[in-house]
């Protein structure tokens, strides 16, 4: 079916095409021109013309990040923000918004924070909006359960809270929590082990956080170290005792290492000694063996005669005779 268009309606063609033009020239020209943040700029007091804004479109920057953060440093009666700082620390990768929070936070607490300080603070990586507010009101970090041992060799398990505040002119540079914790950490055992016994501790655990705080912990740090309160103290094992049993069962394994070795050599001595006899039972047999030559050739030289050799024969059976009445058994 085909249906036929009225006069009317094609007239009102060119018309609905020409207000559609106007509403796409219109948006693109209140973007890249935007007059209602310029507006809102110069009903706030902020000088910035509309070129301006539009050139920050072209780079890149956006105008509503920069004319809000204007707003609020002229509201709060901040002077050294300009909008080439802000545009320049935009493109540097900053937090516009966080710097002039903190800057107001800062003015308003009537610290020394400079437009430079805060935007060399943020490109270091750290919150400077939140290290405005520690230094404001410190914050308290827990330790870790620290584990350290006293001259009686009983050990203690210590819990420390340690109160800081941030310090603005060591933010860029200074160490972290981590630092913070770490020397305390070896400071408390330190304290311990120089500590006589575990009562005197237990009976004084203010005496550690006295000594950790006079070897300056914060020195280097981004921190300020207000105070250090030991929370908790646990008694560990006793490992003086430990120590000195592993000693003794050590000890007492080398002493068996060393007997076993006389031992050994004992055995040894007595084997070498048996292989003696043996070769000295040895030396005598072959020496008897040479006992009938001997006979033999003292017959033929006549050296001995037939009694001779009964002789000693009689003499012979004679002290075997003797030694068997008397109990004696030649071996």
């Amino acid at each position: 079916m085909i249906l036929l268009q009225t006069p009317l309606e094609l007239s009102l063609v060119p018309f609905i095409i020409s207000f559609v033009i106007i509403l796409v020239v219109l948006a693109i020209f209140f973007h890249y021109v935007p007059f209602f943040l310029w507006f809102s700029a110069k009903v706030s007091g902020v000088k910035i013309s509309l070129l301006q804004l539009a050139l920050m479109r072209i780079r890149k920057v956006p105008p509503y990040v920069i004319v809000r953060a204007l707003i609020e440093a002229h509201k709060a009666g901040i002077q050294d923000v300009t909008r080439n700082g802000l545009e320049a620390h935009y493109l540097a990768g900053g937090h516009v918004e966080q710097v002039v929070h903190a800057l107001v936070s800062a003015s308003k607490a009537e610290m020394d924070l400079s437009f430079q300080m805060a935007t060399a603070i943020d490109l270091a990586g750290r919150d400077v909006f939140e290290a405005v507010q520690m230094s404001v009101n410190p914050k308290v970090i827990d330790t870790s359960r620290v584990t350290a041992v006293a001259k009686d060799g009983i050990q203690l398990i210590v819990k420390a809270r340690v109160t800081v505040r941030a310090s603005i002119r060591q933010l860029v540079g200074g160490a972290g929590e981590d630092t913070i914790l770490a020397r305390v950490g070896e400071g408390i055992v330190s304290s311990i082990g120089s500590s006589v016994n575990h009562k005197s501790v237990l009976e004084n655990p203010d005496s550690i956080s006295k000594l950790v705080l006079k070897k300056g912990l914060d020195a280097g740090t981004a921190f300020e170290i207000l105070s250090i309160d030991i929370a908790d103290i646990d008694i560990g094992e006793n490992i003086g005792a430990r120590l000195q049993m592993d000693q003794a069962n050590a000890d007492k394994n080398i002493a068996q290492a060393k007997a076993e070795e006389r031992r050994a050599m004992a055995v040894a001595n007595e084997q070498e000694m048996k292989a003696k006899a043996q070769e000295a039972r040895a030396k005598v047999i072959e020496a008897e063996a040479e006992v009938p030559k001997a006979l033999a050739e003292a017959f033929r030289s006549g050296n001995l005669g037939i009694m001779d050799y009964y002789r000693m024969e009689n003499i012979q059976a004679d002290t075997s005779m003797r030694n068997t009445i008397g109990g004696e058994e030649k071996k």
